[in-house]
């Protein structure tokens, strides 16, 4: 329908050709008229459409074909409902469909083309037409190109809801999916699982590399978190490196496991910036509801525990949620406030573990680790110190401590015996670092060659000017230096030409994969020995265990060694007893092995039998099986529901049993939880408990044991009570 007919159509007495009112002396012609809206459409101010009673375009304006991109020819005769989708993707706004059915006037729907979603948005209202004998004939109505404010109104939406930088959801949608999520699923019964992310050594990166660096690295972070995880998911990055994932319909916490793994050893390959290439890592928390809690508030804070406790076990790690962490985490942090305690009262002491030298047996050089004699606590080794002083404010001043007291230790050793004392990055960069080391040299009047620093390459982040002048200062100093942790990712032949080293150490990993026959890491292990014989340094490795090991980096051209199968770290007693004689040799032995962390989170716990709960004392604990104490006359064959605590139910046989001690096999095989202790791969939903009959909102974390139900009779007897 052209124009004309358009205008005609609004006035029918015209169209017949009847006689039109006398027009006001100001009134339009036609002509004028027709002149004028079409200069109105040309001119972008006013568009105009028409449809029939089949709603059916009949008219529309060219320019608005032109906005959208589609032949006018290809528009007119088709069904209005079919040109035009909802600009909105989601449909939260009217329907065009619904408003043309109803046959009432409408206005401001936002449409585009449904041929090009990508074009042009318009605004369109209309007004129902009735033909002379009051029928519905179609509608009338008038368009307006609303594209620039439509996509700035959904850039500020999208700000609102999404992370500028990553164009993840932001803190506000994470904590809205997960709230709407968290209580679909109570009414539904279903499991969702939270996992909270925090990079490892990404402030060094930020601080050292700038920011713009750190926003490019959180990009590329971004990009492989999403890659990673290939299920249904929301990912959110919650401010600075702290990234959180929710994850619905799952509980099984070995699928979790290996998927945070996943994450973790993606997110630590190396990054290549504009800055610089450098290698960061990632700290995992992981709670599940309704296991963990209900409540958005429960879930998350018991993630963000999970995170803290991963990041205090070593970082790089995953951890799932307990109730012990609560505990722990208070005691942490507490530990943490009393370093300046421990410092001022001399209760920080010195364990020192031998470096040996491949062809001669003999130790060439001790390291020293730093140990705590705590008041309450007790002795707290070496491991779990390092991980207290991480991050602490007092690390330069634990260090600087260490560093006195090596040197006053290594002043009583023979010459031939070095120290080798490792050196934060932060204590490194301090202003004073060079002249406290000067200081400590002076005081014990310990040869300076004797006195070994290993220095982390991360210290290669820093100011390069700062780095170069302070490694010239400790050559000139006449210390022995050594790069630590070379191989872990940051390793540049760079810095190696330019730097005064003497030794490079190899990153324990990836000694730690060099055993393996098909290992790619045990021909990197050779390259490494190559370049520091070319570049004249000497070569170590550390935590040895095993005889293949050895054999292989010995094979291998590596001229010092360090770990469990020479010795574990001995206290300053033991060493002036092994150097008595001037010389300590050690003969290696694959019977030594990295003693096991003690682990105290299952002692007494419950076996059910028959409707009864027996309380037992667990005496070890593996991945197949356990060993438990206080029950008698338990024959072999007998099975028991054993209650780990926490809904973690695992059915397990008898498989020996000798006086008051059983031996159980379990029926399906615990997992690896992440920090070195075991757990169920599945929990008993508190949904079940409460469909049973126990209130949910009662259940406490600890609250998922088996409850002994009444006039039941205990078929076996308690040898004693449970230590």
């Amino acid at each position: 329908m052209s124009l004309k007919g358009l205008l005609s159509s609004r006035n029918p007495a015209a169209a017949r050709g009847a006689p039109l009112a006398a027009p006001a002396a100001t009134a339009l012609s036609d002509r004028e008229r027709l002149a004028m809206l079409d200069e109105l459409e040309q001119s972008g101010l006013g568009w105009f459409w028409a449809s029939d009673a089949q709603g059916r375009l009949t008219y529309l304006s060219g320019a608005i074909a032109a906005r959208l991109n589609v032949p006018l020819e290809d528009l007119v005769g088709q069904p209005l409902s079919a040109i035009f989708c909802a600009a909105d993707r989601e449909e939260r706004g009217k329907s065009l469909a619904l408003m043309l059915g109803a046959h009432k006037g409408f206005s401001g729907i936002a449409v585009r083309a449904a041929r090009r979603p990508e074009g042009a948005v318009l605004r369109l209202s209309g007004q129902p037409v009735q033909a002379a004998g009051g029928s519905f004939a179609g509608f009338r109505g008038t368009g307006t190109d609303i594209s620039e404010e439509y996509h700035r109104e959904e850039e500020t939406a999208r700000l609102a809801r999404y992370d500028s930088l990553t164009g993840l959801s932001n803190r506000h949608r994470m904590a809205h999916q997960i709230e709407t999520t968290l209580t679909a699923f109570r009414t539904a019964k279903r499991s969702c699982a939270v996992m909270m992310l925090d990079l490892d050594r990404f402030k060094h990166v930020n601080d050292t590399l700038g920011h713009a660096a750190g926003d490019e690295l959180l990009k590329q972070v971004a990009a492989r978190l999403t890659r990673a995880i290939d299920r249904d998911c929301e990912i959110g990055r919650l401010g600075g490196d702290e990234f959180q994932v929710m994850i619905p319909d799952c509980d099984d916490r070995g699928v979790l496991g290996e998927l945070a793994m996943k994450i973790i050893t993606m997110l630590r390959q190396p990054y290549s910036l504009e800055e610089g290439r450098c290698v960061i890592g990632a700290s995992v928390g992981i709670a599940i509801a309704p296991h963990d809690g209900v409540s958005r508030e429960e879930i998350v804070r018991a993630a963000d525990l999970a995170l803290y406790a991963s990041k205090n076990g070593g970082r790089g790690q995953y951890r799932f949620f307990s109730g012990e962490l609560e505990n722990e985490t208070i005691f942490r942090r507490r530990l943490e406030q009393e370093l300046g305690t421990a410092l001022s009262e001399e209760q920080l002491f010195l364990r020192f573990e031998p470096i040996v030298e491949a062809a001669s047996g003999a130790v060439a050089s001790l390291e020293a680790h730093v140990c705590w004699n705590h008041a309450q606590r007790g002795i707290i080794d070496e491991e779990e110190f390092a991980q207290i002083v991480e991050g602490s404010a007092m690390l330069g001043d634990v260090g600087r401590w260490a560093i006195a007291a090596a040197c006053e230790q290594a002043a009583l050793w023979p010459e031939s015996v070095r120290v080798a004392v490792n050196v934060p990055v932060a204590l490194f960069l301090a202003e004073d670092f060079v002249s406290r080391i000067g200081d400590a040299i002076t005081a014990t009047g310990l040869t300076p060659a004797r006195l070994e620093l290993e220095i982390s390459e991360a210290v290669f982040f820093g100011d390069a000017s700062v780095v170069d002048r302070t490694l010239a200062a400790l050559f000139k100093l006449g210390v022995r230096l050594t790069l630590d942790e070379f191989g872990s990712g940051y390793s540049s032949l760079a810095y190696l030409r330019r730097a005064p080293f003497d030794a490079i150490k190899i990153d324990q990993k990836l000694v730690a994969d060099a055993e393996r026959q098909d290992s790619r890491e045990l021909g990197l292990v050779r390259a490494i020995v190559a370049l520091a014989g070319a570049l004249q340094m000497d070569t170590m490795a550390g935590g040895i265990e095993s005889a293949g090991l050895l054999a292989a980096l010995t094979t291998g051209g590596v001229r010092f060694l360090e770990g469990p199968i020479f010795s574990e770290p001995v206290d300053a007693a033991t060493l002036a007893q092994e150097l008595a004689g001037g010389t300590w040799k050690i003969e290696p032995s694959a019977e030594r092995t990295r003693r096991a962390r003690r682990r105290t989170v299952f002692r007494k716990i419950q076996v059910i039998h028959d409707d009864y709960a027996y309380e037992v004392t667990l005496r070890n604990l593996s991945k197949t099986g356990a060993l438990i104490e206080g029950l008698a006359d338990v024959p072999k064959g007998t099975q028991f529901v054993v209650d780990l605590g926490g809904g973690q139910l695992a059915v397990a046989t008898v498989t020996r049993s000798n006086g008051d001690v059983q031996g159980l096999e379990f029926e399906q095989s615990l997992i690896e939880d992440g920090s070195g202790g075991l757990c169920t791969r599945s929990r008993v939903s508190p949904y079940a408990l409460a469909a049973a009959g126990a209130p949910l909102a009662a259940l406490s974390p600890g609250a998922f044991l088996a409850i002994e139900k009444g006039g039941a009779i205990p078929k076996f007897g308690y040898a004693k009570q449970p230590a």
